[in-house]
């Protein structure tokens, strides 16, 4: 099992690309089974979560040409309408080929999702609405079992925020009867890059990225090109990294207006933030201080960020308060920053940072995506060696990240 092994305590200096978004890149990839066209994708990150999504896509029959960033779907000979358990249970994205299967083909078979195991993601929202579409549904054997000779419009209100049930209800309202209306609908950037691509292969889409979206269904869906978004998460991450080894990074390949909340926290940190139309470049020269912060949907502070910015809280100076509230069990990490030498209390779904000194290496354990990011970046700050084990998380979500570390001045490199 491959290891990450790093040697810190030095600043991040330099520039570095930001990737294509994997949450983009996932529902987008779903999406090409709503056509028999071709549904042409360039910027889709080399992620281990990308190639699951494609291997699934794969076993329905689907025919998928990968070219570097680039990626063909072909759906038009799908001969199988099971997404099995082997599958999606490392994956919780798998889910999103419910809607487009049970929308284009009347039927679907899928597994119960499984991924990070960072708390109760139910898809009981998803299912409700396909519900109220026409659609009859049941869990048998650990799958959702799904029929419907066509969705019919409605008007769905969640009980809660979701991004994949939004993301999931919308394509199948592309092509149901009528007019499918989404209430308290999930505002992410990457809902939206999901409509601009249903939009381009013909999809009649108001309202995406806010809390109402309205959808008109259509007879069919064709092919269409479309450019995956940069990853907002990813870019984050290495803002933080740089904030909490006090350096100065550029990032390009980025979009700055998707990422307010992360940037408004690192300039309360002390970090000084310019920013182009598709740039930014952070410079921490001083030690930083300590920020609260609490989760919440777009365009709050970001769940996924959540590690991270702890991370570099670790380090600050002052206390931070860190409240989490989409997830119940996302402060696995703590105890690995722990063993770093962190000095952090948990309270209920709230954690509090005070921040010490210098962290120093020693041995982890990756435990979900997220996490790994953060360890990662205690892990730059810390003095002495840190080895981070089970880092196939960071494969799910960080293209090449110890590449564009090292680029950035970081001594780190994979073991086995």
């Amino acid at each position: 099992m491959e290891r990450l092994r790093v040697d810190g305590g030095g600043p991040l200096r330099g520039s570095v690309a930001v990737s294509g978004a994997k949450n983009a890149a996932l529902p987008i990839l779903a999406a090409g089974l709503l056509t028999a066209e071709t549904l042409e994708l360039s910027n889709v990150p080399a992620l281990l979560d990308v190639s699951t999504m494609l291997a699934l896509l794969g076993r329905m029959g689907v025919r998928t040409r990968r070219e570097g960033a680039k990626v063909a779907i072909d759906a038009s000979q799908v001969d199988s309408l099971e997404a099995p358990y082997d599958l999606v249970r490392t994956m919780r994205a798998s889910i999103l080929v419910l809607g487009p299967l049970l929308a284009r083909f009347g039927q679907a078979r899928v597994s119960l999702p499984g991924g990070c195991a960072i708390g109760q993601r139910p898809v009981d929202q998803h299912i409700r609405g396909l519900q109220a579409m026409g659609a009859q549904i049941s869990i048998e054997h650990g799958y959702v079992v799904a029929t419907a000779s066509r969705l019919r419009g409605a008007r769905i209100v969640t009980d809660m925020v979701t991004v994949t049930g939004t993301e999931n209800l919308m394509m199948a309202a592309t092509l149901a009867e009528g007019e499918t209306v989404i209430e308290n609908a999930a505002r992410e950037p990457e809902v939206v890059d999901l409509a601009d691509a249903l939009v381009a292969m013909g999809a009649r889409i108001e309202g995406a990225g806010s809390d109402r979206v309205v959808i008109q269904g259509v007879a069919r869906l064709g092919g269409a090109s479309h450019r995956v978004m940069p990853d907002r998460i990813e870019a984050g991450t290495f803002l933080c990294a740089a904030a909490a080894t006090t350096g100065e990074v550029t990032l390009s390949c980025v979009l700055p207006d998707t990422m307010d909340a992360t940037l408004d926290k690192l300039r309360e940190a002390g970090a000084t933030i310019e920013v182009g139309a598709d740039w930014i470049r952070i410079a921490m020269t001083r030690r930083p201080k300590a920020v609260n912060l609490r989760t919440a949907p777009y365009p709050g502070f970001a769940t996924d960020m959540q590690a991270q910015l702890m991370a570099m809280n670790t380090v600050a100076e002052g206390t931070g308060v860190v409240t989490e509230t989409i997830f119940e069990n996302r402060f696995m990490h703590v105890l690995e920053l722990q063993r770093l030498g962190a000095d952090i209390a948990i309270e209920g779904n709230t954690a509090v940072v005070r921040g010490v000194a210098g962290l120093s290496g020693a041995s982890v354990m990756a435990t979900d995506l997220r996490a790994s990011a953060g360890l990662v970046i205690a892990a730059l700050v810390a003095e002495g060696y840190t080895e981070i084990d089970r880092i196939y998380h960071l494969d799910r979500g960080y293209e090449r990240i110890q590449e564009k570390l090292a680029g950035l001045g970081a001594r780190i490199h994979r073991v086995t």
